[in-house]
């Protein structure tokens, strides 16, 4: 599957600073309340180091303070979970498997591992890891530059404005950096597909031996159809001194035709040939002492449409009809 992790990477940035940037006033709250509970326990565990067994309540007191902290974060921590995880589905869909983490002796192949180190993928990894440290490093520069004279007058800030400029700072430079980590994202997602694309396409090689695989091997297939026309011919052959009459232009083509009334209602044409094989035909009629009898346009006309072993058409019997009567005359039959 063409698949871009900078578009999870990305969207999850963004909505991770987001969240910060909609969450961080009750974020901030609740963080001075925690730490405003554990200032005012300080006595409390002073008086726990003092004690005999003061474990238990420590571990307490430490859990109690990293619950309130992972309840503070868990909105920024699955907002950020549910992006990533809506991205790699959009990208791919629902497709579970568990066969990446089936153990492989080729995944400790050191030549493997020095080929993708080497190879043209690891060098567009690098080219794009280079080109997004060196924008990041321009945005945050230029953003950082425009609050220089703000950030240079923390120290004389009260406490909370000074956190609230470096909390607005920080989230608002995230913001930015996330916009164009996206833009970053979709170039690779197009490069992605476009790579996906030609991994796909099969060399010429391999399209031979799918053919092959499918179809069976194209030179066997022409020797077959070779001697199924030979197979084909020598019986056509066979059937010329049962004829009646052959019909020719001289020199290109020969049909040869035949009339039962107790076999067909019309004349059959029991072989035909051009060039070489209706050279042989004539051959065959004058060794079994068959009439060859020339008619230029209607030889043409049998041999382009009547198959071999199929009545003649309805608009030629006339045609045919007059030739056999001149050779059943010729020959003494009527």
């Amino acid at each position: 599957m063409a698949k871009s992790r900078e578009i999870a990477n990305g969207l999850g940035l963004l909505a991770l600073f987001l969240v910060m940037k909609f969450w961080s006033g009750p974020l901030g709250i609740r963080f001075l309340q925690s730490f405003t509970d554990t200032y005012n326990r300080i006595p409390e565990v002073g008086k726990l180091l003092g004690g005999v067994a003061p474990d238990r309540e420590l571990n307490f007191i430490i859990r109690s303070n990293m619950l309130r902290m992972i309840i503070m974060l868990a909105p920024v921590f699955i907002a950020g979970y549910l992006i990533a995880f809506l991205c790699d589905y959009v990208q791919v869909g629902w497709k579970p498997t568990g066969k990446p983490l089936q153990p492989k002796a080729s995944k400790l192949n050191p030549m493997k591992g020095f080929k993708k180190i080497f190879s043209s993928q690891a060098l567009v990894e690098l080219v794009k890891s280079i080109a997004k440290i060196g924008l990041i490093a321009i945005i945050t520069y230029s953003y950082v530059k425009k609050k220089w004279p703000l950030l240079f007058g923390l120290m004389d800030m009260p406490v909370m404005q000074a956190v609230r400029l470096i909390g607005d700072t920080v989230i608002n430079l995230g913001i930015r950096i996330s916009a164009l980590y996206l833009i970053i994202a979709a170039g690779d997602f197009a490069y992605q597909k476009f790579k996906f694309n030609k991994d796909m396409k099969m060399t010429k090689q391999e399209v031979k031996e799918e053919y092959k695989n499918q179809e069976g091997n194209p030179e066997i297939k022409g020797k077959i159809r070779q001697k199924m026309r030979e197979v084909s011919q020598r019986r056509m052959m066979q059937s010329v001194p049962t004829a009646d009459v052959v019909i020719t232009n001289p020199t290109h083509f020969a049909v040869a035709i035949k009339y039962d009334n107790d076999v067909a209602p019309a004349p059959i044409v029991v072989a035909k040939g051009s060039d070489f094989l209706a050279q042989r035909i004539k051959d065959a009629a004058r060794e079994n002492d068959i009439y060859i009898y020339e008619d230029k346009p209607l030889a043409r006309m049998l041999y382009a449409n009547v198959e071999v072993g199929s009545m003649i058409p309805p608009e030629l019997y006339t045609a045919v009809a007059e030739v056999l009567a001149f050779v059943y005359n010729v020959e003494g039959r009527i």
